[in-house]
């Protein structure tokens, strides 16, 4: 089975941008479709982006769309996540996942509990 490792979060002032990296190990990562949730203290845990298993397809929560882009570089097993134009809002553990399965409301809030994979977090704090 494959394991996540997140990497990248730290302290940035509002405007300003982050890079997350998710390191995949395991013979099967291949075979799955990545993404992004987090949580903020307090707050349910929410959907942020996903890249799909070819690394060529990808979706966006409204909250990030034009500010947040996925990636993927299958040479280096990581799953990227660039965070511009960052809000304090945006301050929350962020977690990557995997799953064999691109679509299905496991990629949202009241499904998240279905994916098979969940790395361990990484705290982004954005301050005004």
């Amino acid at each position: 089975q494959v394991q996540l490792v997140e990497s990248g979060g730290g302290l940035v002032q509002a405007g300003g941008s982050l890079r997350l990296s998710c390191a995949a190990s395991g013979r099967t990562f291949s075979s799955y479709a990545v993404g992004w949730f987090r949580q903020a203290p307090g707050k349910e845990r929410e959907f942020v982006a996903r890249i799909n298993v070819n690394g060529d397809y990808t979706y966006y929560a409204e909250s990030v769309k034009g500010r947040f882009t996925i990636s993927t570089d299958n040479t280096k097993n990581t799953v990227y996540l660039l965070m511009n134009t960052l809000k304090p809002e945006d301050t929350a553990v962020y977690y990557c996942a995997a799953d064999r399965n691109f679509y299905g409301n496991r990629w949202s809030s009241v499904g998240a509990g279905n994916l098979e994979v969940w790395g361990q977090g990484t705290l982004v704090t954005v301050s005004s």
